[in-house]
């Protein structure tokens, strides 16, 4: 405003050595910061001992979830199990038996308020390729399928199997085990591992 009065002075270039002064402190502002030239050589290896570091967590809690889960999963098993075991509605029998010559037993549990049972196999001779063991369960109106059971040699000495007795077949009696082929049979027609009275 007071311009055209030509009271401001005109620009002035700095003297020489001010400007050399306050152009040397900013170089030596911009080298701390980068580190001379191996700030970009800091800052990549950072970056990939974070993207490391990232990686490892995120295999560690992959790793954790899935043991977590198995976990859960054992816990839901052991608890039906110790229902079974628990309820004064369980009728538990265990059958000594004899696969090919091999002492065995099969524990069953049968819980008359819930039809379920569990049944329990232990050191059964393995099956042939093309059978399996299957268990009936004994009814008024006859034999029923309960379960296919079948035992390869790579299995392990204790097998464990929990199912419904089905809605339509009335009271159930007993139980039994055939061998019959590997796809089941829907009436016992190989040999009798045992048959029991609950």
């Amino acid at each position: 405003m007071t311009d055209w009065l030509g009271m401001i002075p005109g620009p002035r270039a700095p003297r020489a050595p001010l400007r050399t002064q306050v152009l040397g402190r900013a170089e030596q502002r911009r080298r701390r910061v980068l580190g001379g030239g191996g700030g970009l050589a800091a800052a990549a290896a950072l970056a990939v001992v974070l993207a490391g570091g990232g990686y490892w967590g995120w295999r560690t809690i992959a790793a954790l979830r899935l043991e977590r889960d198995g976990l859960v999963a054992a816990l839901a098993a052991a608890r039906d199990t110790l229902g079974f075991v628990r309820s004064a509605a369980t009728r538990a029998v265990t059958i000594p038996i004899s696969t090919r010559g091999q002492a065995g037993s099969v524990t069953i549990l049968a819980d008359s308020t819930t039809r379920r049972w569990l049944v329990r196999c232990e050191r059964m001779a393995p099956n042939a390729p093309d059978q399996a063991y299957q268990i009936w369960f004994l009814t008024e109106r006859g034999m029923r399928h309960a379960a296919l059971m079948p035992m390869d040699p790579g299995d392990a000495a204790v097998m464990t199997m929990v199912f419904e007795v089905p809605g339509d077949a009335g009271r159930v009696t007993g139980a039994a085990m055939s061998i019959e082929p590997r796809s089941g049979s829907a009436q016992p027609q190989g040999p009798m591992v045992f048959r029991v009275l609950l």
